[in-house]
């Protein structure tokens, strides 16, 4: 069984072609046949793998909320960062990232956890990296994933307009040089986990920080 082919939507295909053909994407092509050869099961389903980038063109960037790889449980990963579909557990993390919209705009926590509606107004949910075994966290990182990534990040750095980066966690927050803060904005807190949530993340304030921004820009605010 072959590697999935890039399926990815256009604008993204453009600014992303020159990281498809380096070295480290090729290794990862490589290393994904490999250990679906080996029987090994990888989430998220081959055709969600870019659902981050087929849900939110690079043009209709507005926010990105970074995180840095898959869920790994059975049904939960389908390509976009904290979400799971509609009838999955609620996962820790985005239970404390509800319950911090709450807290911050008074927005009834939601029974699904599915951020689709979220990437559709233009909210890039993007892990670093895009793939995972099951059941064994991060074990596919440092095979040519965050190479991709740092160049969608760059992509939209690029961008004219100006976009609001929400970096939560000490991973998330060494991409920060990467980002033009004279154009655009750094929101960072400590990671929603449980285990760090109460350390700065609960009380941030990064969901109505972030509309306050895009509506000073002339942009349309999200509906969290």
């Amino acid at each position: 069984m072959s590697a999935p082919q890039p399926q990815i939507e256009a604008s993204w295909l453009e600014a992303l072609k020159e990281a498809f053909q380096d070295p480290s994407f090729l290794h990862l092509k490589h290393f994904l046949t490999h250990e679906k050869k080996k029987g090994k099961v990888i989430f998220p389903p081959g055709p969600e793998i870019f659902q981050a980038f087929n849900a939110t063109p690079l043009p209709n960037v507005s926010v990105v909320i970074l995180g840095q790889d898959p869920y790994h449980g059975d049904g939960e990963a389908h390509g976009l960062s904290f979400s799971v579909k509609d009838g999955v557990a609620i996962p820790p993390s985005l239970q404390n990232i509800y319950k911090e919209i709450h807290r911050d705009l008074g927005i009834i926590i939601p029974k699904s956890g599915n951020l689709m509606r979220w990437a559709e107004q233009g909210v890039l949910l993007l892990n670093a990296i895009l793939t995972v075994e099951k059941d064994q966290a991060a074990s596919h990182r440092n095979q040519g994933w965050e190479s991709f990534t740092d160049a969608a990040i760059s992509a939209v750095n690029s961008l004219d307009s100006p976009v609001v980066f929400m970096l939560w966690g000490s991973f998330a927050r060494s991409k920060a040089p990467m980002i033009d803060r004279q154009k655009h904005l750094i929101l960072e807190a400590p990671h929603p986990s449980p285990l760090s949530a109460y350390r700065g993340f609960m009380g941030c304030g990064h969901f109505s920080k972030a509309n306050e921004f895009l509506v000073q820009n002339s942009l349309k605010p999200i509906l969290w």
